[in-house]
């Protein structure tokens, strides 16, 4: 395991801040610089937070049999696990060390909405094996989306453009929005031999919200190009977020913002984390941003 890495400081964004101006420039420069920052203040009680953490472990405690009748399906809903993903085939010579959960905006399989690429219903366990799961993680969606629209709120005015403009109907009136429970198992990573929790990866939508418990490993590259590349550890933030730019929001800022390279490197401990990951209402819509954009 690599142990020179430094921490990086991140900004820091409250939500219940009143001067919007003094958010804006935070994030502004957060998205010019890494693509990361922090975001408190977001309404969401520290006390919730810690019952969607707890159900998340009850769920992960769960024999491997039960959990594997929730084997992800094709809408990309359900338990996968541990080494079934691989983030950075040409680096890693296992899958990632972690196990997940996808859970997604539920749509009855009898809507004319399910037939739509990733919509349609979730897998959810028994009531009866984790009583009340179900509820905890469908209100921590929401919660999560609203925060996550709050934060793209901020993002329209760093972008110069109205603050509604992506609350509009083409935009995240209906987003793809999918809640992500991660559990990594407690080895011990090792970048030289291609050993990690999570290989190297940019995230693919809009933003991404991260919730961690307190134990260290997301580590950022802030230069994919540099040689050797520089990896700095992001330390977690109680009761807040890490929030990160993605793919989609590079390419709509035209990569004037950075969707930033990024991995989880474990120290043996055992680590979890919820993951929401914001979209558009169409995966693959053209840029609206203006193509003349300066910042």
């Amino acid at each position: 395991m690599e142990s020179s890495i430094s921490s990086t400081e991140l900004n820091c964004i409250s939500l219940a801040d009143p001067d919007i101006q003094k958010s804006v420039a935070l994030l502004k420069q957060a998205c010019l610089d890494s693509g990361f920052f922090y975001v408190v203040d977001h309404g969401i009680s520290e006390e919730f937070m810690d019952e969607v953490f707890a159900q998340s472990k009850k769920f992960f405690d769960l024999p491997h049999i039960e959990k594997m009748k929730l084997l992800r399906d094709k809408k990309n809903r359900g338990y996968t696990p541990m080494l079934d993903e691989i983030l950075d085939p040409e680096n890693q010579v296992n899958g990632d060390y972690k196990e997940g959960y996808y859970i997604g905006v539920e749509v009855p399989a009898d809507s004319p909405e399910a037939n739509k690429p990733f919509c349609g219903p979730n897998q959810w366990p028994a009531e009866e094996v984790l009583p009340k799961w179900r509820e905890v993680m469908e209100q921590y969606h929401r919660e999560a989306l609203r925060v996550a629209k709050s934060v793209a709120r901020i993002i329209a005015l760093a972008l110069d453009l109205d603050v509604d403009f992506f609350d509009r109907p083409e935009m995240l009136a209906k987003p793809i929005a999918t809640l992500r429970l991660l559990h990594y198992e407690g080895r011990v990573s090792n970048p030289a031999k291609g050993v990690y929790g999570a290989g190297a990866h940019s995230d693919y939508g809009l933003i991404t919200l991260l919730a961690t418990d307190d134990v260290v490993g997301l580590q950022i590259c802030k230069d994919r190009n540099a040689q050797p590349q520089v990896w700095e550890y992001v330390a977690p933030v109680k009761g807040g977020f890490i929030v990160n730019l993605g793919d989609m929001l590079e390419r709509w800022s035209n990569c004037i913002f950075r969707s930033t390279l990024h991995r989880v490197v474990l120290d043996g401990r055992e680590r979890y984390s919820v993951n929401s990951l914001l979209c558009g209402t169409k995966p693959r819509l053209r840029s609206r941003v203006p193509a003349n954009l300066q910042i």
